[in-house]
């Protein structure tokens, strides 16, 4: 190699170190931030092997090693009855999922594009609504003396259906306001999929002959299904987590049996009940199987798509 070559290369390399080290100072705040709010608060996971007390320091406080965690592995049936709704929602949720590439494509096949952007805009503002104003609208609705059970008095039929207060079809009715909710804003990362969809394949099937059925069916569906499968899985890896505000504002004691989540329990045990060693035990539970499903499904990835996810 020439000298004129090494020089070349060498200030190729410099820009190169330098263009890296100003990338690297600009995410210093964000993993500052990270460090404060999602890694140092795991300090507190500490309370979960003493017997705390409020208002007693911990080094008073005496060291109970695992006994937190053999109290919810040896008993609590309302931690597991949280735990079968957690994971029942969450499973009703990822049921429903594939809603969203449906609504997608539907969108997508609209002509007009001023009513394609109105449909888009109208199914995404929900997901904007705060869980507060969708129990006031779901309560104006669907209580005793909403507007449902209103018209139905009107019409001479003697029964209600009120779902906030009905345990039988709680999960259900969660779900649907989940999907109500959510089905505009999930649809516009499969409309940015299928507009990365390469235009010569229609092209090419329409001259074939295929109509429109058979294009959606044969390229519009295999173009999201990478896509689709790739929130599948991290939705799996998250399916002990669950919208807290959502079933907070929902919670009542008529349903109380059917909607606690785990995240609810943890936050009913450490605020409301103040066990929070127990509370924080829970907690910890929940982020090692959350982490476990996440490098299981990260090997399910790379089985099925040859790729891993993290």
């Amino acid at each position: 190699m020439s000298s004129l070559t090494l020089a070349q290369s060498r200030r190729k390399n410099k820009k190169s170190g330098k263009k890296s080290w100003y990338l690297f100072g600009l995410a210093v705040p964000f993993i500052i931030c990270m460090l404060l709010f999602s890694y140092f608060p795991v300090y507190g996971w500490i309370y979960a092997f003493f017997d705390y007390k409020p208002g007693i320091p911990l080094s008073m406080t005496p060291f109970v090693g695992l006994d937190n965690f053999k109290e919810f592995f040896d008993s609590s049936p309302d931690l597991i009855n949280a735990l079968i709704n957690t994971l029942a929602m969450n499973f009703l949720n990822l049921l429903f999922s594939p809603l969203a590439i449906v609504f997608a494509i539907m969108v997508n096949e609209v002509g007009s594009g001023k009513y394609k952007k109105f449909v888009q805009t109208f199914s995404t503002l929900p997901n904007f609504i705060s869980w507060v104003l969708v129990y006031s609208l779901a309560f104006a609705f669907f209580s005793s003396e909403g507007l449902i059970n209103t018209l139905f008095g009107k019409l001479g039929f003697s029964w209600a259906v009120d779902p906030l207060a009905h345990e039988g079809i709680t999960w259900f009715f969660q779900t649907m306001l989940t999907i109500w909710k959510t089905l505009g804003w999930n649809a516009i990362i499969y409309i940015a999929a299928i507009a990365g969809i390469d235009s010569e394949l229609y092209d090419a099937a329409r001259v074939d002959g295929a109509n429109r059925l058979r294009t959606i069916w044969h390229i519009t569906i295999p173009g999201v299904m990478p896509t689709f499968l790739v929130l599948t899985l991290l939705n799996i890896s998250n399916m002990l987590a669950s919208s807290f505000d959502q079933y907070f504002v929902f919670y009542n004691p008529l349903v109380a049996g059917k909607i606690e989540v785990l995240d609810y329990y943890v936050y009913r045990m450490g605020i409301i009940v103040g066990d929070y060693p127990y509370a924080t035990a829970v907690g910890i539970f929940k982020t090692v199987v959350s982490v476990i499903l996440l490098f299981s499904v990260n090997q399910l990835s790379k089985r099925l798509r040859g790729d891993s996810l993290i």
